[in-house]
């Protein structure tokens, strides 16, 4: 007796100390025994907890599958059983528990008792809970990224930081036939069929989009033409972003690719149009000029006459200068601009252009000057070079404003020539300043202000600088001028 009396109370000092809840559970479900920590979990005094069965206790939701446990125990069919169910607080809250039961049997087998043991995993549900939340929002995000992956009309390609393709959409697989018609080795730089936009010159395996992306650059609109037959072959305009890990370590690359097919040809189609009516029109207007002028030599001709006629050929004179624009863009888009290098002294072709204007500035009252050393020669077109001067004088004072001022810097680095045009003018949006070398473009205040002009004069600029293998920028603020600054090769590359 002393000894099975020492268990017992042992037993029963572990059940009162235990952090875990405990009870003794009877067969009817009432609490026969209860210690502290169950007390804590539920809110209630031992009591009080004593006086109710665990029917009372669990959550309706729950109540059906705990019973079915606890009567398969008395049955006999398990002899323990767990399960995680809800148990209701004094204060009508809920307490999550992770519930282990086993049934207690007397010497002949019958069964005694039930010990329950009751973990408190309120804060663990609900993180679960929360996890399952953000498991589910991400899946959805995955599936929606997963369907617009696949549906856009643009081509999409993963590749590794290896180099090696990861990943490509429907779009992009459809098209690559094109380029690479026995196959592609899923690897980046791989050659085919790839050309320049003249769309003869091959591209080396440096210049594929693929590899360039590949080797850690970023770039957009990498324009180029695919498929070994000029008229089945497609264009596709390319974007290259890197993808990069949470500490910035480069992961691969994203490039999605944009067929413009229809719209290279007909820019094709539209500087032939453009180049052939030009020729045209340049012939009879040249004839134009020459009787005009063989007209205004004419000293009998009534003082009123000979204005008039004076008038038609600046106007005729402005047309011709029109069509060679044109021509020369036409000239930009099908062979590239063919230059004629030279040693050229650029601080004298500076003074006469400026000097050339300088009559149209005073007549506005634009005070321009040329900070330049007495001396600088580079090997260049002269020709085109002073096409790019005379075009960007003419915008500074054209744009520059009554009272203004336009300045002509020249400078000598290492190994390169710096040019700046800078005014005091009315300045460009810095949303308009990317198109601005664009072809025909226009700023907001030009056409507010009705200032004429074709939109050909700073493509031309750029087209001529990019011949010779140099960069032009543009620096400006509304209201407060710009200034476009050139930086070119001291020699040919």
């Amino acid at each position: 007796m002393t000894e099975a009396s020492d268990a017992d109370d042992l037993w029963r000092l572990t059940l009162q100390h235990s952090p875990i809840g405990m009870a003794l559970v009877g067969l009817d479900g009432a609490l026969l025994m209860v210690n502290r920590a169950l007390c804590d979990m539920l809110g209630y005094d031992a009591v009080s907890l004593s006086q109710r069965g665990f029917q009372e206790l669990t959550h309706a939701e729950d109540l059906d599958a705990d019973l079915e446990l606890f009567n398969q125990a008395l049955a006999g069919e398990i002899d323990s059983y767990r399960l995680r169910k809800r148990y209701l607080h004094a204060d009508g809250r809920v307490v999550w528990g992770d519930l282990s039961v086993a049934l207690v049997r007397a010497q002949d087998c019958s069964p005694l008792h039930f010990i329950s043991q009751v973990l408190d995993v309120t804060e663990q549900h609900k993180n679960e809970q929360r996890l399952e939340a953000a498991r589910a929002e991400v899946e959805h995000e995955h599936q929606t990224l997963e369907a617009i992956f696949e549906a856009v009309s643009v081509g999409l390609l993963l590749i590794g930081s290896d180099g090696r393709y990861e990943r490509m959409n429907r779009r992009h697989r459809e098209t690559m036939h094109l380029p690479f018609p026995d196959g592609h080795g899923g690897e980046a730089g791989q050659l085919g069929h790839v050309y320049f936009q003249d769309g003869k010159t091959l591209m080396a395996k440096e210049d594929m989009p693929s590899y360039r992306a590949a080797q850690g650059e970023e770039f957009d609109e990498y324009t180029y033409w695919v498929g070994e037959d000029p008229h089945t072959r497609a264009a596709f305009s390319t974007s290259a972003r890197q993808v990069r890990g949470p500490d910035g370590a480069r992961l691969g690359a994203a490039l999605a690719y944009q067929e413009i097919t229809d719209l290279m040809r007909a820019v094709h189609i539209q500087d032939k149009f453009v180049s052939s009516v030009s020729h045209e029109l340049r012939t009879p207007l040249t004839s134009v000029l020459g009787y005009l002028e063989m007209l205004c030599e004419h000293a009998e001709l009534p003082p009123d006459v000979t204005s008039q006629l004076q008038v038609v050929q600046r106007n005729a004179l402005r047309l011709r200068e029109l069509l060679s624009d044109l021509l020369h863009v036409a000239q930009v888009g099908e062979d590239g601009l063919r230059l004629q290098r030279a040693p050229v002294e650029l601080v004298g072709l500076v003074n006469e252009a400026v000097e050339a204007t300088r009559p149209f500035a005073e007549k506005d009252g634009i005070a321009i000057k040329v900070d330049a050393p007495h001396r600088i020669s580079a090997l260049v077109d002269e020709q085109r070079i002073r096409q790019v001067l005379d075009n960007l004088l003419s915008n500074a004072i054209k744009y520059g404003g009554t009272g203004g001022s336009v300045t002509v810097v020249l400078r000598q680095g290492d190994g390169v020539i710096e040019l700046e045009v800078i005014d005091t003018g009315m300045g460009i949006a810095q949303d308009e300043i990317e198109h601005v070398f664009g072809r025909f473009f226009r700023g907001g205040e030009a056409l507010d202000k009705h200032i004429p002009g074709t939109g050909l004069g700073l493509n031309i600029v750029s087209s001529i600088v990019a011949a010779h293998d140099g960069v032009v920028a543009l620096e400006s603020e509304l209201g407060r001028g710009s200034t476009f600054r050139i930086t070119l090769p001291q020699h040919a590359p």
